[in-house]
């Protein structure tokens, strides 16, 4: 559990706040920007062809799609379709890996038809295929195409309007997000009509997750952690009910998060993480709460760090947790026990914006190497990394 040196998988010229990898393809997503502040810093969304090659992991751009002014903050992907939290909006985006080969073909057929420079922006000037600030593509493998196609306005803030995050529901027909302004938003996939639209908390929502029987959890900085059915609130939960030495809005739920349990089909868990609502010289423990995901019954809640944790994730078959911190670190948790089982102090120079597991499918398991699993976080720092654990076989717990 010592400090160590991680190495960098890949740097972008920008911060990055989201990472994402692609199940049918195995290209890594991330993004990020400098917003719309003119201090050229581009913005963006990369993506990257993953290696593994004797052991060691590796990422290269494959394509880089400009977003302008606007910096995706958070994003979700269902198929090829990413949606993009990006200001007050969410924008939809459709990319498609091609072969060079494919590429050449599409273009001729675009030199004929007279459109040779590429699609239109809104500015009225043309935008070629690479995007990026000036980052080259391979010519020499496959490329990606980005096509928009189109957004809805996820905030309603009157300054600073800001979607905080995003999710598609497990039957992929509905895709739900939150804003900055406390509302909940649920639109129809992939029509885009909205369906609800309701306060869920006062301030900021912080993040929100949807389980396959159609239960809505929210977070805000309002200490509140509620259940939603449709737009009626069925429940709100109290992790800190079974710990009476903890006062009443000492902490804020910070992240949720819904997991798989291994070897139960169609059972689910919760889990949720809680930071210190204000920051001390001597921190008091953050703490990660495992909650039964029918009933909402808090199952077990254990110290995770002083580290104020910034991100949350459940690895695809709901057996690890992965968290990041606030100070760059990164840890990964077994989700049944909730014992840490990897940690690296500030593997990044800054907050940890986001993490991605590997699926453990057959494009996951292509990365996993002789690993049990695998894990990308990326930073405010620009860089992203891999983080992976061997074998479980290989380890002796206490």
């Amino acid at each position: 559990m010592s400090r160590r040196k991680i190495g960098d998988l890949y740097r972008a010229p920008f911060p990055l706040y989201t990472v994402h990898f692609h199940r049918e393809t195995g290209l890594v997503i991330t993004a990020g920007g400098g917003g719309a502040s003119k201090t050229g810093i581009k913005n963006g969304v990369h993506f990257l062809s993953l290696e593994l090659v004797e052991g060691k992991h590796s990422a290269t751009l494959l394509h880089s799609h400009d977003t302008e002014t606007r910096a995706t903050m958070n994003m979700a992907v269902e198929g090829n379709v990413m949606a993009a939290g990006q200001d007050g909006c969410c924008c939809l985006m459709r990319f498609q890996q091609h072969s060079p080969k494919d590429l050449r073909k599409d273009n001729t057929k675009r030199g004929a038809s007279g459109d040779v420079d590429g699609p239109r922006r809104r500015d009225g000037h043309h935008q070629g295929s690479g995007g990026g600030g000036g980052l080259e593509t391979r010519t020499e493998s496959s490329q990606v195409k980005v096509e928009v196609l189109g957004e809805v306005c996820s905030d309603l803030s009157p300054t600073d309007a800001l979607q905080k995050c995003v999710r598609f529901s497990p039957e992929h027909n509905l895709l739900l997000t939150g804003g900055a302004d406390g509302h909940v938003r649920v639109w129809e996939y992939p029509s885009l009509k909205k369906k609800l639209d309701f306060k869920a908390h006062e301030g900021e929502i912080q993040d929100l997750d949807i389980s396959s029987n159609k239960k809505v959890v929210t977070v805000g900085r309002d200490f509140a952690c509620c259940v939603w059915s449709d737009d009626q609130l069925a429940m709100g939960l109290r992790w800190q009910d079974s710990l009476p030495h903890i006062a009443e809005k000492m902490y804020r739920y910070q992240a949720c998060r819904f997991g798989k349990v291994e070897d139960l089909p169609g059972v689910l868990r919760l889990y949720t993480v809680q930071v210190p609502h204000k920051r001390d010289r001597k921190p008091p423990a953050c703490y990660i709460t495992k909650w039964e995901g029918q009933n909402f019954l808090p199952l077990l809640t254990k110290p995770c760090g002083k580290e104020v944790i910034s991100c949350l994730e459940v690895s695809d078959s709901g057996t690890f947790l992965g968290l990041g911190t606030v100070t760059g670190s990164v840890a990964i948790f077994i989700a049944f026990s909730l014992q840490k089982l990897y940690y690296v102090q500030e593997a990044h120079g800054i907050v940890v914006t986001d993490l991605a597991f590997l699926p453990e499918v057959v494009q996951g398991k292509n990365f996993l190497g002789d690993n049990e699993v695998a894990m990308l976080s990326v930073a405010v720092d620009s860089r992203c990394q891999m983080h992976i654990i061997p074998n479980r076989s290989k380890y002796v717990f206490k």
